[in-house]
């Protein structure tokens, strides 16, 4: 049984394996990427931030996947990124990845955010075709300073 809950401290090499492991299926574990992003070994302590939070879904005890809202520098009043938004692959496709992306999104309205951010890569075209599906639309250029300068997709959610 899939359970959601917020990061743990402990989760956090579980959830930089399972991260890194997805870039090198993709073949994304390049520079300007979460795949060597410093952070992403100690999730725990980045979702400390005030307005972030980070959810991690779990298969009985093993970390099957995890996302998360962060209020990425430089973005405009009012708005987040999804951001960390990784399933591992024998669990695709069963709704796992929806459950915890909206999950996410009701986080962000909780915390009075009024749009959410998030930039993705030509590769992870599944996770983009779910995110429009979630009214997420594209825009034409980055938004705030995530420092992920090779993604090339950047998208956009209302939440009024």
């Amino acid at each position: 049984m899939v359970s959601l809950r917020q990061i743990e401290e402990n989760d956090n090499a579980e959830i930089a394996a399972l991260i890194r492991k997805v870039f090198r299926e993709f073949k994304i574990d390049r520079p300007g990427t979460v795949y060597f992003d410093p952070t992403t070994d100690d999730l725990f302590r980045l979702f400390q931030a005030p307005g972030s939070v980070y959810w991690i879904a779990l298969d009985g005890e093993v970390i099957i996947g995890g996302c998360g809202i962060y209020p990425t520098p430089a973005l405009p009043k009012g708005c987040a990124e999804l951001v960390k938004f990784y399933l591992a692959a024998e669990y695709r496709g069963k709704g796992i990845g929806r459950m915890l992306m909206e999950k996410s999104i009701i986080s962000a309205r909780e915390m009075g955010y009024r749009q959410i951010y998030l930039e993705s890569m030509p590769e992870l075209g599944k996770a983009i075709s779910m995110y429009e599906k979630a009214g997420f639309r594209s825009i034409n250029q980055p938004m705030g300073n995530s420092g992920h300068f090779g993604c090339d997709i950047w998208m956009l959610l209302d939440l009024q």
